[in-house]
Parts: C-alpha cells; structure tokens; sequence
C-alpha cells in the first residue's frame, strides 16, 4: 500500500516538475537553466514512479 502511494506521489511530482521545464523552455533567455534542470529531475521521478508502481513477480 505505501508503495503504491509513493509511485503516485513520484509521478504528480514528475508531472509538475515536467510543466516546469516546458514553460521555463518556452520562456527563453536564462529560463534553459531551469528547464534543463527541472527536465532531469522530472526524468529521475518518473522513473522512481516507474519502479515504485510496477508489480514484482515472487
């Protein structure tokens, strides 16, 4: 159970920290930093979702 929450709560943070660096590239000027940064870190939480969501086989 608690790792089903977690998974969830890795992926709404990928989401928000994704939104982020899109409208930070939109943006331009020094805003690529931020989208650079937001965009590796939304990379790293999904696939921390990922893991966390996926089922085990015994």
């Amino acid at each position: 159970m608690h790792r089903r929450a977690l998974g969830l709560l890795f992926a709404a943070l990928s989401t928000g920290l994704g939104i982020i660096a899109v409208f930070s590239a939109l943006e331009g000027g020094g805003a690529w930093v931020v989208a650079l940064a937001a965009g590796a870190l939304a990379f790293w939480m999904g696939d921390l979702a990922r893991r966390a969501l996926i089922r085990r086989r015994a």
